[in-house]
């Protein structure tokens, strides 16, 4: 046993015990048995740090309670289950103990022989000590995708979309659907194994639906995610990202679970709907042994849901923590029961699973939330759905707009109630978007304050860091939203996007290739990986992930993508057709009619055609622009639909902007190219094109453009084919 170096006044620095097998290292935190790690609660491990301190000697029970708990105020089973979770961490036999004695009605009494062994606890130093990452000023409580991508021929690639709602981007990357699964391992999990769990810690896994309508799934993964979110917003409690499990990991039992996501229990239900009446079986299962810590079953009126949801919270709550905070009983009970008309919060949680759901447009979750607040004309969290929708659909369509829309449904939503997260949130995605870097991180840093926001509310600062051009910054925060949120497609998503966007093409990829292990039938994430590898050069495997993508569900991306594809193959008759099937599905996104403009002009000239879609495209195109006023991309498109219509003049100043911005370069230097081709300033031409080979941009696309495969001179080697600009290849912001 190792004392520590000030035992007399409570420094921690070097205290060390080891018994048996057993090595306890206080300032790291740790039980190690044989080598292996234990997970315990942090109070269960502060329960054995008083019974080594008096080895030998009886605790009394009210002692524990008192310097482990702070008062007495909680029932003796805390304790009790404390005590449980120690045993099994050091392999001890409740009837026939080593370490831990029983004294009944009494107390503990540490008996186990302790070692003297300096080496058992290697001295930390300094700089290997965790530092917490500092971007930010967050509240005192917190630490505190893409689908724009499509300018011609670009592959469209799509990061994460947040809170799990959509935009796309049109990166594109390669198919490689088999990741070496200790390759992921972390990605996914990156707590677990032998992660010391939390405390007290549990983790809401998705509820289960038996009988009742077809397809009310939502409703009961629903009402999963609203007891997560409210939760986590109880202190001393610390919830477990909502895990996005499979098929294949839905059926792991809780000591999986447990050691997957680093928790100490796991609250399961099912829930049945029959005509007016719903039953609730709820669930608490202890991680470490597997045995049921509490059950309930409920059958009550439909009408009575909501506050059986509460029911089940408190309970959840009194049974991790022995009694609920007074400060956390009135935001539990606003977040589970945010509306008295249960048909508009069926209709909320169908909202919200449709903005949540991977290749769901935004439009269906909108007309969702509308639905609920016909129901009740006060229910603000279903009008911050409809603004953050809004803002999706934007970013997914390039659509002027969906913009007004949600500009005008955030301020009622303020209205409504401004102390409401959601509403910050989506502030912050309103500001973001308009340019306004300083108020949208002040809108973030006030979501933080809701705990169930803050994966979202960093992927947002992410992106404003990452407009900032503080990229290490707007990495950190992608890093502190992936631990709240392990094993999430959509931050692999985000995470690839802002790798792309710095430039870091392999990095993109590999984060992509790992979403489409999570999700492996989102479409959307399909064609986005394709997109990628597309930009990157690889053809075959492009073509495979957009095939992948377009056998789960035809498209929009997906067809936009694959046209693009056959640009570059110089197959511009089927190109058209699939940028027209595209167009077919959505024809709120000016860069589809910019691609159909460049296949017809690539067939067969500047027909009345292709230059009635590169008049649509810029008139789109504009409207956006004067939304979005830091999209490099956008701007450069514009420049080109500009030569294409004989604008010379704002051909130049559009090009300029993008330029300006230092953003997507290589892209834009590929479209500024044939931007001074077509406006026949061959010089200025040459130069970009040598400027867009120096960032890596793929020889083959560059040959893809008859345009510049007519341009001689330096940067273009004899015999080579120049490449004209891509279609819908390019990825675009989540």
């Amino acid at each position: 046993m190792v004392r520590p170096t000030g035992a007399g006044n409570g420094d921690e620095q070097g205290e060390c015990y080891r018994f048996g097998e057993v090595v306890v290292d206080v300032r790291a935190h740790t039980i190690t048995r044989a080598g292996q790690a234990q997970s315990v609660e942090p109070k269960a491990f502060a329960v054995l740090l008083v019974l080594l301190r008096h080895a030998d000697q009886l605790v009394l029970r009210d002692v524990l309670l008192d310097e482990v708990w702070g008062h007495r105020h909680v029932t003796p089973n805390v304790l009790t289950r404390a005590i449980a979770q120690l045993r099994a961490a050091l392999g001890d036999h409740p009837h026939q103990p080593e370490f831990i004695q029983t004294q009944h009605a009494l107390g503990y009494r540490f008996i186990g022989q302790l070692i003297e062994d300096p080496a058992a606890c290697p001295p930390v130093a300094d700089e290997d000590v965790p530092q917490a990452p500092a971007p930010v000023a967050e509240p005192a409580e917190a630490m505190a995708a893409p689908e724009r991508f499509s300018d011609r021929r670009r592959p469209v690639v799509e990061p994460g979309k947040t809170a799990r709602s959509g935009r796309r981007l049109w990166l594109g990357a390669g198919l490689a659907a088999v990741l070496v699964a200790a390759g992921a391992a972390w990605f996914l999990y990156p707590s677990a194994p032998g992660h010391k769990a939390a405390d007290p810690s549990v983790a809401v896994l998705p509820f289960a639906t038996l009988g009742g309508a077809s397809g009310d799934d939502y409703f009961a993964r629903g009402l999963a995610v609203e007891m997560h979110d409210a939760l986590a917003g109880v202190p001393g409690l610390k919830v477990a990202a909502y895990p996005s499990l499979d098929g294949a990991r839905q059926d792991l039992d809780a000591v999986s679970v447990g050691k997957r996501l680093g928790v100490a229990t796991v609250l399961d239900a099912t829930v049945r709907r029959e005509g007016k009446r719903v039953r609730v079986n709820a669930r608490l299962t202890d991680t470490r042994t597997g045995f049921t810590l509490w059950a309930q079953s409920y059958d009550r009126r439909s009408s009575d849901l909501l506050a059986v949801q509460s029911e089940i919270g408190e309970e959840v709550v009194r049974a991790l923590l022995g009694v609920l905070p007074e400060p956390g009983r009135p935001a539990l009970q606003r977040r589970l029961a945010p509306t008295r008309n249960l048909a508009a919060y069926d209709l909320y949680l169908k909202g919200l699973g449709q903005l949540r759901q991977p290749g769901t447009a935004p439009a269906a979750a909108i007309a969702s939330f509308r639905q609920a607040l016909a129901g009740d004309a006060t229910f603000a969290r279903a009008q911050a759905g409809i603004c953050r929708g809004e803002l999706l659909q934007f970013e997914a369509e390039r659509n002027a707009a969906a913009f007004a829309r949600a500009s005008s449904a955030c301020t009622q939503a303020e209205r409504m109630d401004p102390r409401l997260r959601e509403v910050s949130l989506a502030m912050g995605e309103m500001h973001r978007i308009s340019g306004d870097l300083e108020a949208a991180t002040r809108a973030y840093t006030r979501a933080l304050e809701d705990i169930s926001l803050r994966p979202d509310a960093y992927i947002g600062l992410a992106r404003v860091e990452n407009s900032r051009e503080r990229n290490d910054v707007a990495m950190d925060y992608i890093e502190r939203a992936h631990q709240l949120r392990p094993g999430d497609a959509q931050l692999q998503r985000e995470r690839g996007y802002l790798h792309y966007l710095q430039g870091n093409l392999p990095a993109a990829i590999d984060a992509y290739r790992i979403a489409t292990t999570l999700e492996p039938d989102d479409a959307a994430t399909w064609s986005s990986l394709g997109g990628l590898q597309l930009t990157k050069g690889d053809a075959a495997a492009a073509a495979s992930a957009f095939l992948r993508s377009l056998s789960i569900e035809p498209s929009y991306g997906a067809l936009s993508n694959l046209g693009t594809l056959r640009y570059e193959e110089g197959r511009y008759a089927e190109a058209a057709a699939l940028y027209r099937q595209a167009a077919a599905l959505n024809a709120e996104d000016f860069r589809i009619f910019g691609n159909i403009g460049d296949a017809l002009s690539a067939q067969s000239g500047a027909t009345p055609e292709a230059r009635a879609a590169y008049g649509r495209a810029a008139a789109m195109a504009g409207r956006y622009a004067a939304v979005k006023t830091d999209d490099s991309q956008a701007m450069a498109l514009l420049a080109w639909y500009s030569a294409n219509l004989g604008q010379a003049e704002a051909a130049r100043q559009w090009l300029a902007k993008a330029e300006a911005l230092r953003s997507e370069e290589g892209e834009v230097a590929l479209l500024a190219a044939q931007t001074l081709a077509r406006l026949e300033d061959g010089d200025a031409a040459r130069a970009r094109l040598v400027r867009a080979r120096n960032l890596q941009v793929p020889e083959r696309r560059i040959r893809a453009s008859p345009l510049l495969r007519r341009l001689g001179g330096p940067g273009n080697p004899s015999g080579a084919r120049a490449a004209h600009s891509p279609a819908s290849a390019t990825p675009t912001t989540p």
